[in-house]
Parts: structure tokens; sequence; C-alpha cells
């Protein structure tokens, strides 16, 4: 069935102010609040213009990108007396510019890193508003606000949620404010998109959300009609020159929104102020438009804002519906005639009905939406019904070493935890592409080839979903300490190009020639299972493959302070697996359905899960084997939900723990999943593993449950053809 999705509610902060009328008005006033500096001090040089929050109330120990959260998402849920259904945003920092400080403070104390993961963001956010559904963060750099929104819609057209929380949110920080300088990409004079002496870009923060919903309010803002992604798969910070992604993001999002070029009043450009990213767009605009719609972009009035980008220009584009307001293109003075394109040098008021807003981004992430007044076009089409995905091909890797190895070992009953060699990793790998890359994406590549090679399908797949807890934190901590070490003075541009969560997915991209969706969510202990969902919604429905990856390294410095289910004297692990997946069952060797997946503080948390998998009656005949995962930090409340779990589902099927034998670390539901298809495609669970003999896996229909526990329950099928 298809539906309208509304835009009910609005919130945002930005350096133009706090709110949707303070941000109207700064933007008819053609103002920029780009200014230098003042959050940090650099110890060399005078701090550099950026779009800097002015006002923030302070609320230890909360950090700075939660606030800036809190603040968007009580202005958008406003006017809504019930929780959302689902809290999607977008995010790139987490709590960083507070770890920094801690980093260089030496403090060995875990629990004041408690919010350094992006996924606290969003979890904190939901826990506030009462939402125990899913709590997604996605992180694909730039076009990461812009993603989360495409997400929710997709969430709410499947009938998933009928009310999502989605929007983006990015503090100012040290690696970033130092990264972007690093890559000579800061314009010293301020941002000045499409002007002809444009030199680069002012690094900013904020946060926007919107609240969406299926069911009409009685005064919706306007109506989010379409969104479409894609990847340039060109290179890790550069976006492809005659802009082919940026293009696919907007023919896609038309598309979905049923729309044809003709129809734009108005487009939001990406626009940052540096020359390749504004020609590549421009190139992108003028190949799909005959004759381009007025068009402006705001980020010489508050800076690049990161993740928070595509949600500030969400809200800003429903008050241009909503208010008939074009925004200047502020800061550009002589627009560069090599664009061909003439953004707007004024505000204009003009009637506006419908807005494509461009966002993109580190990996070559490219987001696009249509905001539109409400019932102004025709409905969309309805979503397709999606019943899983057929598994096609399938690796892991663990401390072990590959699936092989890792599966050799669980068959005599032995652990496979701790960390594979990095030069045994990356053997099967072409030298040129791994050779200024680390732990991190070595891994994801490793895993991107073995899977498709096991699948033995051509072509390559075509889109990539990656789930990482923690991201690349050898990057992330060589840059910092580099930075340190160096007095502010000497940042490596390659580390801060490869600490963005996303830049293992952008190298797989690379390298398969993905140009389809390319998302990256980062859940914490559930991010495969974010990737999972996340498949399900994008992945075509056509013969194109996806790659479905949960990746996370062990860091020595860093794993021990942010992850709380590496307890002293717990051995360092690391690892992840992936999945070749897609609608077709033709030559598949089963299927996998995430079923669930919702905090377990909810009052029915358990009998909704129950619910989920059919019901008492159903579970106890239905489930050959349970792959349990309780992380170590919520050990003694997992081993109660198991408990009970198995009480009141009556089932009487082996249980793995399999945690104990991965080792800890964020992805170890992504290796489990592989457990369990390489068990399916043997046709018998080891004996090692269980008690009594091999437990035969060899009829049609014989089914895995993957069950998480812990702060959320998540529940994921696999199955024989």
């Amino acid at each position: 069935m298809a539906k309208r999705v509304y835009i009910a509610g609005a919130g945002v902060i930005s350096p133009l102010g706090t709110g949707l009328a303070a941000t109207e008005a700064a933007l008819r006033d053609n103002r920029s609040a780009i200014k230098p500096l003042t959050l940090f001090t650099p110890l060399h040089g005078k701090p550099l213009p950026v779009g800097q929050v002015a006002e923030l109330d302070e609320c230890f120990p909360l950090p700075r990108t939660h606030r800036l959260a809190l603040v968007a998402a009580m202005q958008a849920m406003a006017s809504s007396a019930k929780p959302p259904d689902a809290v999607i945003l977008g995010n790139t920092t987490g709590g960083i510019l507070t770890t920094e400080q801690l980093l260089k403070d030496k403090a060995d104390n875990k629990a004041l890193y408690r919010y350094h993961g992006l996924n606290t963001v969003t979890e904190f956010i939901a826990e506030l508003l009462g939402c125990h559904g899913p709590a997604i963060t996605v992180s694909t750099a730039c076009s990461s606000g812009a993603a989360a929104i495409a997400m929710a819609l997709k969430m709410l057209r499947s009938g998933k949620a009928q009310t999502v929380l989605a929007g983006g949110v990015d503090s100012l920080c040290r690696l970033t404010y130092f990264g972007f300088h690093a890559l000579q990409l800061v314009d010293r004079e301020g941002c000045k998109p499409l002007d002809i002496d444009r030199h680069g870009m002012a690094v900013g923060e904020g946060a926007a959300m919107l609240l969406l919903s299926t069911e009409k309010p009685d005064h919706p803002l306007a109506e989010l009609l379409g969104a479409g992604l894609s990847c340039d798969a060109y290179h890790p910070a550069a976006p492809h020159p005659e802009g082919h992604g940026a293009l696919m993001a907007m023919r896609a999002a038309l598309a979905d929104a049923g729309l044809k070029p003709a129809d734009i009043d108005y487009i939001n450009l990406h626009g940052t102020g540096t020359p390749e990213n504004d020609l590549a767009e421009a190139k992108a605009i003028t190949t799909l438009f005959a004759e381009p719609p007025p068009l402006s972009s705001i980020k010489g009035a508050t800076g690049h804002t990161l993740a928070a980008a595509g949600a500030i220009e969400a809200v800003v584009s429903v008050s241009t519906v909503v208010h008939n307001l074009q925004p200047a293109n502020t800061g550009c003075l002589r627009p560069d005639p090599a664009l061909g394109l003439t953004p707007l040098s004024q505000p204009v008021t003009k009637q506006t009905s419908a807005v494509l807003s461009n966002s993109f981004g580190f990996g070559g992430n490219n987001g696009c939406l249509v905001i539109t007044k409400a019932d102004r076009f025709a409905m969309p089409a309805a979503a397709p019904a999606v019943s899983g995905l057929a598994i096609h091909g399938w690796a892991c890797l663990t401390g072990a070493g590959g699936t092989e190895a890792t599966m050799s070992l669980l068959a005599q009953g032995k652990t496979v935890d701790g960390m594979a060699d990095l030069n045994a990793i990356s053997k099967n790998l072409p030298p040129p592409l791994v050779r200024r890359l680390k732990r991190l994406p070595r891994m994801t590549l490793s895993l991107a080839q073995a899977a498709h090679q096991n699948s033995g399908l051509t072509p390559n797949p075509a889109s990539v979903f990656l789930g990482t807890g923690w991201g690349a934190l050898t990057e992330t901590y060589d840059f910092l300490t580099r930075l340190s070490d160096s007095e502010d003075q000497f940042p490596s541009p390659t580390d801060f190009v490869g600490s963005v969560h996303n830049g293992p997915a952008g190298q797989a991209a690379i390298m398969l020639g993905a140009t389809g969706a390319n998302l990256t969510v980062s859940g914490g202990d559930y991010s495969f299972e974010q990737a999972l969902l996340a498949t399900e919604m994008f992945l075509e429905k056509d013969d194109n493959t996806g790659l479905v990856l949960g990746v996370d390294e062990g860091h020595p410095a860093l794993s021990p302070l942010f992850d709380f289910s590496i307890l002293p004297g717990t051995p360092l692990a690391d690892g992840g697996g992936a999945l070749v997946v897609s609608h077709n069952q033709e030559k598949a060797l089963g299927c996998v359905r995430l079923l669930f997946y919702e905090s377990s503080a909810a009052p029915r948390a358990l009998d909704d899960l129950l619910t989920a998998l059919g019901g008492v009656q159903t579970i106890g005949n239905k489930y050959r084997l349970l792959l349990v995962g309780i992380p170590a930090g919520e050990r003694e409340k997992g081993e109660i939900q198991l408990a009970r779990f198995m009480q009141q589902s009556g089932c009487t099927a082996p249980v793995i723990d399999y945690r104990r034998l991965t080792g800890e670390f964020a992805s170890a539901s992504a290796v489990a999943a592989v457990m369990a298809v390489s068990f399916l495609a043997a046709g018998q669970m080891p004996d090692a593993l269980v008690t009594g003999d091999n437990l035969a896996l060899e009829s049609a229909g014989d089914t895995i449950l993957v069950l998480g526990l812990g702060r959320y329950f998540s529940a994921m099928e696999f199955s024989r053809s």
C-alpha cells in the first residue's frame, strides 16, 4: 500500500541560531555566521573561520554533540504527545570532542568515555524520548544527515514504523578542524560556494531533525516525497570529476518521488566551496536539468556542518516550501562561469512547491532528498514487500584467520578469539590498493573479496552496507597522537580521511565498482543487525547483489577505554563477517531475515520478541539451533534474559553462547551470522559444539536463530532454501 510521508515537526540549531524562526530570519537577511574559532585554542596560528554555535547550555557530562542533538530533538518533538517508533540520526563525531581532552589528559577511567561512540547520541535521544524501537546511527561522512532521513523514509513506507525522528548532528572538534585543514580544504577567508575565487570550506557544527509520519497531522509542514543514494566508487576523499555519483543520486531521488526535473522549483546545493566539489556538482546538475531552477548553497552562511549538513538543509528546504523563501548563495560575489550555474545572489520570495536537496561526502557517499508542499503531487508508488534476503556467498575473519581456519577450529570446539596477523589478512589483496590502508579497511576489503569469491557470482555486488561499532580506531588514534606530539602543526591528512566510519565501505565500493547505495551504520554491539536492516530496505529488487558486512578492529589503547565488554584482563579480539545477498533465490543457499530489533527496556520487549518469532507454538518446533550473543558488559542481564526466553518460548534447541568463542568485539554477531550459514552449507552442526552427535541441518526449512541480548533484543533467522 502506497504511503505519504509527512513532516510533522522540525528542529534546528546551527551557527545561524536556534529554531526555525531564527534560521529563517538569518537566511532572509543573507547573514553569514562564520567567524574565527573560539571553542578551543589552536597552539599555533590564528584560529580558522568556522561555523560555531554561539550559545549552548553546558550539561555535564554530556558531550557537545549530544547537547546539540538534544536541542533539535526537543524542537522537532514539541507537537507530538507520544514517542517516535524509531530514531535515525546521521553522525560522524560522537563524543570525540570530550574524548580528545580525556586522551590528552591521559584519563584511564573508562566510565569517562561512555559517550564516545556514535551510537550513544542516537540511543541517548531515543531513551530520553521513551522510544523503544530501533535507534540507528548512520555514518556516511558529510551525507550522513540526508542518508538518515532517506533511511527513515524507507522504514516508514515499508510499514516498519509510523513515526520516525530523523536527522543529523555533529560538533566541532580537533579531529575535523585540523583534519580538513591538513587536506588544504579550508578557506582562510571563509566559505564562498560557487565563487570564482573559492578556495575551500569552513568547518561547522549543528543539529537538525524532522519528525516524519505516515499519519497525516492536522497541519503538516511539508512532505518528504523521495530520496536517492549512490556511491562514486572513485576516490576516498575526492568526488568523481564528472559528477557521475551525484547525478545518479539526484536521478534516483526524482524517480523515487515520481517527479521530473522540470517539477523542481529550487535546488539546495551541497556547495562546500571547494573547487572540485562545486565543479562536480555543477556538471551533474547541468546534465540533469536542461534549464536549472533557482539554486544556492547555504554553507557560506552556516559553514559545512558535516553529518548535520543534510539535515539542516532539509529543514531549510522545509522552510522554503512553507514560506516560499529561496535562500541566497551567501559568500559568493562572482559566480564561476566554468560551472554554468547562476546561484541566487539575494534571498527570493517565490512560489516553491518542490525542492531537491543535495548532500555528498567522503567515500563517494551521495544522498539527495525531495521535499514538497504536502499533498501537492501524486502519491509515490507502493514499496515492494521484502520477505528476506537470499544468501549467495559468505566469509568471516577472526583471530584464527579466514572462514576455513575459523570453521576448522570451531569444529574442534576451540575458540577463535584474538587478532589475526595484519599481513595475513591482506595477503590476497592488490598491494597498490592496500599500501596506505590500516587494519579496519584491510579487514573489510579482505572480507568483501572473500565473500564475493565464495558466491561465484558476476558481476560484483552493486551496493555495500557496513556495520561497525567503533570505526577506524587506528587512524583516529594515530591522527590525534601525531596532532598532539607535533603541537597541532603536522596532522596526517591520510589518517584523517581514514578515520571516518564509512571509509572502509568506500574502499570496498572502489574495489568492487559498487555504485549503488553505500551505507555505514554504527550501533555498538548491534551494528551488523543495523546493516542487515539497511540492506533489506535499500537493496533493489532486481538481479543486483549487495554486500553486507560487520567489522571491528581491536586497538590496544582505545578498545579497553571505549568498549565496556572488554573487562580487565580480557585479551583483545576483533574480526567480522560478510554476506553476499540478493532478492533472487536462484542458486542461493538459503535466506536471512531480521525478524526483530527493539530495546530490551520496552515494557513488553520479550513478549514482542516471541510474537515476532511466530509465537510459543512455532518457536518450539522451528529452530534447530540458537546462537546467542551476550556482550560481556551485559553478561548478568543477558543471562537472565536468555533464561526467561528459553522458559517462556519452550525452545529446546541447543544453545551456543558464541561470544565465548569469538571473543569480545562489537561485530561478533557478523561472525555468528557466517557460522550459521556455514553450518547450513555443511548440513550439520559440529558435535564438539553441541552435546552428542553432529546435529543434522540437511532438510529444506532447517532454521538457525541468531539472538542478540543485552541493551537490545535482536533476532536474525537463517534458513535453508
